[in-house]
């Protein structure tokens, strides 16, 4: 199926797209800040740009919408268009991802990665329920874990 758009149109539309400061992203600093937390974000002197710092507990926070990083949920859709193209730049995302948070956790950074699902859509956490997950991944000696509408899931134990 070809692009309803043309390329300019396209174009526009993709540059809107925001990267940072999303409003998953603000809606996460909502509950940092409710757990009294001292944060930095979109920290550019480590590898991937983590969304969220919390120095105190070594812990880098990324914040990943289910469609860009390809997450086995019901936010994501497969693209009806391009479908080869968009299909690669999403893998390309997850390969990065896997780089990237090894990369930081041999650096001894503890990597948290928060789903879309977990923040938004029918089936999300309640404000309770995420805030009790991410505090709970906070005080663990777990390096990656990963919250999503299921709730927390640990990917490496230390």
């Amino acid at each position: 199926m070809a692009d309803v758009h043309d390329p300019a149109t396209r174009s526009k539309n993709m540059s809107a797209i925001r990267t940072s400061d999303t409003a998953i992203e603000k809606k996460l600093a909502i509950y940092l800040e409710q757990l009294e937390l001292t944060y930095r974000s979109q920290v550019k002197e480590l590898r991937g740009k983590p969304d969220f710092v919390v120095d105190e507990y070594r812990a880098v926070i990324f914040v990943h919408g289910c469609f860009w990083h390809h997450h086995d949920c019901y936010l994501f859709k497969e693209p009806s268009t391009r479908k080869e193209f968009w299909l690669g730049k999403i893998a390309g995302n997850v390969k990065r991802d896997k780089e990237v948070a090894l990369s930081l956790i041999n650096e001894n950074w503890r990597v948290l990665i928060v789903w879309e699902c977990s923040l938004k859509g029918r089936k999300k956490l309640s404000n309770e329920s995420l805030s009790e997950r991410l505090e709970e991944w906070l005080c663990s000696n777990i390096n990656h874990a990963e919250i999503d509408a299921g709730g927390l899931k640990y990917i490496i134990k230390s």
